[in-house]
This record gives structure tokens, C-alpha cells and sequence, in this order.
């Protein structure tokens, strides 16, 4: 069963915007972040997935200040492209939150749409 969601973007490469994008997320995905190669932060209703299995992992200062500032203690460096999705009790995932993308467009001074 494949389910769309609207995830926040956060590449690596600082000349890459930010982003609202759907994503898929079939059963292959979810193998995939079970296994491992997907590492996985989580907010009080949203979670953050990270590319973990990258040959040369790449800081991503921009997420990780998103995600200090959305509240999380970090005692590590953010690495790889950020997947920022909701989180709910039904579907377990959902749209990212309002509130999040809001907090994104004033650190990064970018309209984004939802």
C-alpha cells in the first residue's frame, strides 16, 4: 500500500532550498528505515528521518538547527539529507506539522507552501 505524505526538505547542500515535497511511503521505505539505513529523531508530533547510509556523509548545519530549535537536545552533528514528516496516533505518519515549516521559513527567511 503506498501512502503520500508532504514531508520538509532539508538537503545537505546549502545551495539547495528548502523544500515541501510529497514523498511515498510504501512498504520498500519502511524496510528500508527498519533496517537501518534511515536514522530517525523524533519531536513531540513530528520525527526527522536522516540519510545514514550515504558513502560520505555530509553535515547538514541547516537541520540541525531546525531541529535544536524545534526543541530537541542533539549531542552530535546532523548528517545527510532531513526528512521532516508529522506524527499522529492513526497512521503514525502525517503531513508535516504547520508549525514546523513556519519555524523553517523564519530561520531560513524562505516562504515555503503547504
Amino acid at each position: 500500500m503506498m501512502t503520500s505524505r508532504n514531508a520538509l526538505v532539508v538537503p545537505t547542500r546549502l545551495t539547495q532550498p528548502v523544500h515541501i515535497r510529497p514523498i511515498d511511503l510504501d512498504e520498500t521505505a519502511l524496510q528500508k528505515i527498519a533496517s537501518g539505513g534511515v536514522g530517525l529523531l523524533a519531536g513531540t508530533d513530528w520525527h526527522v528521518y536522516l540519510d545514514s547510509s550515504a558513502a560520505s556523509p555530509t553535515t547538514n548545519p541547516r537541520a540541525e538547527v531546525l531541529i535544536r530549535e524545534a526543541g530537541i537536545e542533539l549531542d552530535g552533528t546532523i548528517q545527510g539529507t532531513a526528512l521532516f514528516l508529522g506524527r499522529d496516533r492513526v497512521d503514525g505518519e502525517c503531513d508535516a506539522p504547520r508549525h514546523l515549516i513556519r519555524l523553517a521559513e523564519q530561520l531560513f527567511d524562505l516562504p515555503l507552501a503547504a
